[in-house]
């Protein structure tokens, strides 16, 4: 396995539905340049654990825009498959409108330049990254496909990695940074 963290980010360019999953997007990380972004995979729509993860990060989404980061959740299935979840009724399983785009990694090739894809089920795990402005992967964790990722500890990384300083251990934004 090799080192991702302090690494140029893997280029990408997939397909994607809006928040609202009205309109098919193509989006690359070109698109994010000069911007934080928090580049989320979730293993598939339609599931149990993704939906708690996904709508908490949309319902946060003004935290990550106050701190300057732009959000981006991406999964193996179609751009079809996303826009149909979107519109499922919430009490059947589905998603409902969300405040970002989430993009279908339909070949697998990202989940794969990311390290995060299980080759043998065809399918992500639980990775997300926080990209700097200048393409830079400042961040990287994975978990396990039954366990989800806590919101406030990503805003917690992005905001202690945008100070540019030692931030020691439980820092939070207006506690003092080591010397």
């Amino acid at each position: 396995m090799s080192r991702i963290v302090g690494v140029k980010a893997p280029d990408f360019n997939m397909e994607c539905v809006d928040g609202n999953g009205e309109e098919f997007l193509n989006i690359s990380l070109n698109d994010y340049k000069g911007k934080w972004l928090v580049l989320f995979f979730y293993p598939l729509d339609f599931t149990f654990v993704c939906p708690t993860e996904i709508t908490a990060m949309s319902r946060r989404i003004e935290e990550f825009e106050k701190a300057g980061a732009q959000v981006l959740g991406v999964s193996v299935d179609s751009k079809f498959s996303h826009k149909a979840w979107i519109h499922a009724p919430i009490e059947s399983g589905g998603l409902g409108k969300i405040n970002f785009p989430i993009a279908s990694d339909i070949t697998k090739e990202v989940s794969q330049k990311y390290g995060v894809l299980i080759e043998e089920a065809g399918i992500a795990l639980r990775g997300l990254f926080i990209i700097d402005p200048d393409g830079v992967i400042k961040y990287s964790v994975v978990h396990d496909l039954n366990i989800g990722r806590s919101v406030d500890e990503t805003l917690r990384v992005l905001q202690a990695l945008q100070t540019g300083g030692l931030c020691p251990i439980d820092w939070h934004p207006g506690d003092k940074l080591l010397e």
